[in-house]
């Protein structure tokens, strides 16, 4: 009866951290890899960061979502994409010379160089993407519950401007750089900048 008790004593707290941890990652946060350099210059390829699932989506939140059915060259279930959010339900978006306009207002984007802003990209708004890619939504607005991303890194971004819009139920979470990791404007334009 001691030796049962003695092995519960220890079991038992290990069982209930499993237990808690288990649902931390599950309802709460989690950890991922940054794949690629579509979100270069402030995520880094193989960078980790924290995804908050109960964190608001905003106006340039950075989010991970299930790209499967979202990108059709997305193979598998378990591939998951980092982007920055764009445009949110009802908001019309576009591009012209670098510059990105939501809602018809400018979008500053300090948290990228002119070189990432430009390079390789061209000028767009969503209804001319929708002829374009043949998305099949007849839309000029963001879809209800969805969201436009791009990359940071816009001329390497593999993005909404290509497949579309992120469904709200593909959305695992709101990226967040940890305090530790990253230089301090990195972690300003991935944790604070969002509105």
């Amino acid at each position: 009866m001691k030796t049962f008790k003695s092995i519960m004593s220890w079991i038992l707290p290990v069982v209930v951290g499993l237990l808690v941890a288990m649902v931390i990652r599950h309802f709460i946060f989690t950890m991922v890899r940054v794949d690629g350099p579509s979100m270069e210059p402030n995520l880094d390829n193989n960078e980790r960061v924290a995804v908050v699932k109960t964190a608001k989506i905003r106006h340039l939140s950075v989010i991970v979502f299930n790209a499967y059915h979202v990108d059709p060259d997305a193979r598998s279930k378990t591939v998951k994409y980092v982007k920055r959010v764009i445009g949110m339900p009802g908001d019309t978006v576009k591009a012209q010379d670098g510059r990105l306009y939501v809602n018809g207002k400018l979008v500053p984007q300090k948290f990228i160089s002119q070189y990432e802003r430009t390079q390789g990209t061209s000028n767009w708004d969503l209804s001319g993407l929708e002829n374009r890619y043949s998305w099949n939504l007849k839309t000029t607005k963001v879809p209800k519950n969805s969201y436009f991303v791009l990359g940071d890194h816009r001329s390497v971004s593999n993005d909404s401007r290509y497949w579309g819009f992120v469904p709200a139920n593909k959305v695992i979470g709101v990226v967040k750089v940890p305090f530790w990791d990253s230089s301090k404007a990195k972690r300003h334009n991935i944790n604070s900048i969002s509105y």
